[in-house]
């Protein structure tokens, strides 16, 4: 299943970015993705334990935040060892959100020498040889991009605001950014063309469909933690004495309950 699950990925993950289009890749595509398969990732799934993961939302950087560099705030809430961090929107904002609204550079207190147009160059080197940093110690990064069509969201705005249990989820601002389509799709497409590497890839979601989404995604999930090989750590032979006492003090018990 593990290598099935590998090969059937090769569409969606990208780790040499440079001949990468966003317009080769598909949003509605639902590929290899069957109803039965849902079965069989969500099982998989359901043995991954909540408490061992690390879910972080990064909104507009605070004040505190622009004090720094643009990868602290991040970099901070990296998750320990043995253990999955999740992040919702990172340090790849400075290269999306930034970039097409040039306005929200100049509140990151920047010498002027440095805010050129070769900044966004400059910050994906920096973001390469972070990601090379994080895997050289250990960290197995994924990054997602949920690749929505414009006219698959122009459908989820209008539901948000035909279903008054989802009017809280809209924005006048979600407007306001999608008339800026087209240059965000040309900055993920800047961003994943120069940051795709074979130690942080990146996987390209088709979303336009939940249910084939959420699957490619844990899908993409199970196939990383698999290329670890996880194993139950092995007891030394101190442990194995102390469980072979333990042992055979709860089987001496047991012929005393009986008599």
């Amino acid at each position: 299943m593990a290598r099935k699950i590998h090969k059937r990925l090769k569409p969606y993950v990208i780790t040499d970015g440079r001949r990468f289009r966003l317009t080769d890749h598909d949003p509605g595509d639902r590929g290899w993705i069957k109803s039965k398969e849902d079965g069989v990732i969500k099982h998989v799934m359901s043995g991954l334990n909540p408490a061992g993961c690390e879910v972080h939302s990064f909104k507009s950087p605070s004040a505190e935040e622009l004090d720094h560099d643009f990868l602290w705030r991040t970099t901070k809430a990296l998750p320990e060892r043995g253990r999955v961090g999740i992040f919702n929107r990172s340090y790849y904002e400075e290269t999306l959100v930034v970039r097409v609204h040039r306005e929200l550079l100049e509140k990151q207190k920047l010498p002027p020498a440095l805010a050129t147009g070769r900044i966004w160059n400059e910050r994906f080197e920096d973001i390469n040889a972070f990601e090379l940093h994080l895997a050289r110690n250990g960290f197995l990064v994924r990054k997602f991009f949920l690749n929505i069509s414009r006219k698959e969201q122009r459908r989820r705005f209008l539901e948000r605001l035909d279903r008054p249990e989802k009017n809280w989820k809209f924005s006048m601002a979600d407007v306001a950014e999608r008339a800026r389509w087209k240059d965000y799709m040309a900055a993920y497409e800047d961003a994943i063309r120069h940051t795709a590497t074979p130690h942080a890839p990146w996987v390209v979601v088709p979303a336009d469909d939940k249910k084939s989404a959420r699957v490619i995604v844990a899908a993409a999930v199970i196939d990383a933690i698999t290329s670890l090989h996880p194993a139950f750590p092995k007891p030394d032979a101190a442990h194995l004495r102390e469980l072979a006492r333990a042992r055979r003090a709860l089987e001496h018990e047991g012929r005393r309950i009986k008599s």
